[in-house]
């Protein structure tokens, strides 16, 4: 077989070869294991020394070619391919990008931040506590009595499962249960926030069944009413921006707190729109007081050397009222159209 002969057609016919199938069917019928080529190589067997010298040298130098040209072969239609790809698939780089959205802080995790960074200027901790409470921590170390309307079904989340005093557990309806854990793992003197999620069985525009609050907590042997009004104003200042806001403390009645009372912040209607700081109209903005000795005793602490005083405020409310919002379930329903028309919406990158 002429060797010359089979270099030029495995030649004729990669030149001819369009796609990598073509090239590598070429290079198994040439160099494959039965392919031409190869059996050239083998024929060497029948010849003689001399020829074999001459023969094997021209085989060899025609299987070397032919593979180079087979390797250039497939790396040209590779490339051919790539090629036309990229082609298909080229982004126009002059093309305005897609408009990407920045998510921002939800509102009342602002007022989260906000209302831990005022208080923790005056110098009170942060203390957190479990959503699911004991009746113990909830109520009866809190002074509520067993027949309190705050106790009932109506008003309370109430789980199946019971604690080691036969209560059913119940998802806390305030975050008060994180002043009894303080005060029975700590001693005095004590000063702490507790921020977090409550629950209770009530739904409408000003309420929701899962809400937020922060309740704070001092305990030291020289407590007043007068220190609790003026760290309750300084902070209303503050997170209102309202330096000449106008407040007033009504008398009240909280089982865990003696003498009881409710602070109140002036307001006005302008344009329907609630302005606050000044008005001859009044609205409830927490409640406070010192607290009950009964519960500073189930506490373990002796109430003849230390007292305190407790308040809390609903973080929904105070973040309504800042923001100027009427319905509290707008926080919570992921309605983009009210997030941008009350200044919320999300920017754009």
């Amino acid at each position: 077989m002429d060797v010359s002969k089979v270099l030029k057609e495995a030649l004729v016919e990669l030149a001819s070869a369009d796609n990598e199938d073509s090239v590598q069917q070429i290079r198994v019928k040439y160099l494959g294991k039965k392919g031409l080529v190869t059996e050239l190589l083998k024929s060497l067997k029948d010849l003689t020394d001399e020829e074999k010298k001459h023969f094997g040298a021209s085989v060899n130098l025609a299987k070397e070619e032919l593979l180079s040209k087979i390797n250039y072969r497939s790396l040209e239609i590779n490339k051919r391919s790539i090629n036309e790809k990229l082609t298909k698939e080229s982004i126009d780089i002059t093309f305005p990008p897609p408009i990407s959205h920045l998510g921002k802080i939800h509102p009342i995790s602002k007022t989260y931040k906000e209302v831990i960074e005022i208080f923790g200027n005056m110098g009170f901790s942060v203390a957190e506590g479990p959503d699911i409470e004991t009746d113990f921590n909830n109520f009866t170390a809190l002074n509520i009595p067993e027949d309190h309307p705050a106790r009932e079904m109506q008003d309370t989340f109430y789980l199946d499962q019971k604690d080691e005093n036969n209560k059913p557990f119940v998802l806390r309806t305030h975050t008060s249960p994180v002043q009894i854990r303080t005060m029975m793992s700590s001693e005095p003197p004590i000063k702490i926030i507790a921020p977090g999620r409550t629950y209770r069985c009530d739904s409408d525009s000003t309420h929701s069944p899962m809400f937020h609050q922060v309740e704070g907590l001092l305990i030291n042997n020289d407590a007043n009413m007068g220190h609790l009004k003026g760290n309750l104003i300084n902070f209303c200042k503050d997170f209102f921006q309202i330096n000449n806001l106008k407040v007033r403390f009504r008398p009240s009645y909280f089982p865990f707190t003696e003498p009881s009372a409710e602070m109140d912040i002036a307001y006005s209607i302008v344009d329907n729109q609630i302005k606050l700081g000044e008005g001859d109209k009044w609205l409830e903005i927490l409640g406070c007081g010192m607290v009950n000795p009964k519960v500073i005793e189930n506490c373990k602490i002796d109430s003849s050397k230390f007292q305190g005083y407790a308040f809390g405020l609903g973080l929904d409310r105070i973040t309504m009222l800042k923001h100027g919002l009427t319905d509290i379930r707008s926080f919570f329903n992921g309605n983009n159209n009210w997030l941008k028309e009350n200044g919320f919406s999300l920017g754009r990158i």
